[in-house]
């Protein structure tokens, strides 16, 4: 089992509100699911109106798989266009364990 992490940070300019943050990081989370089929959430900043700290996970069996899938998804979070990337941080982790039947 293979498992990849990414942890991306963004900037929101000219957001006055944490309400105009939540809709848009929101969007950004709900998008990554439904498209990627990947586990995203809000994980940091929450408080903050112009940073934001998303966490997204994708699980494999398939090791090019999962890094084309977070390659996508890197793609697909800078052409955005709505906020600034100001980090993201890759992972992956790997399970050695056989899972016998």
């Amino acid at each position: 089992m293979l498992v990849g992490l990414l942890t991306v940070t963004i900037h929101l300019q000219g957001i006055d509100s944490l309400k105009g943050k939540r809709k848009i990081v929101k969007s950004v989370v709900e998008r990554l699911r439904s498209r990627f089929n990947v586990s995203a959430a809000e994980i940091a900043a929450q408080d903050s109106k112009q940073l934001a700290v998303a966490g997204i996970a994708v699980v494999s069996n398939d090791g090019s798989h999962m890094d084309e899938q977070l390659d996508k998804i890197v793609n697909f979070i800078v052409n955005d266009g709505r906020f600034y990337v100001a980090r993201i941080h890759r992972e992956t982790f790997t399970s050695d364990d056989d899972i016998h039947f």
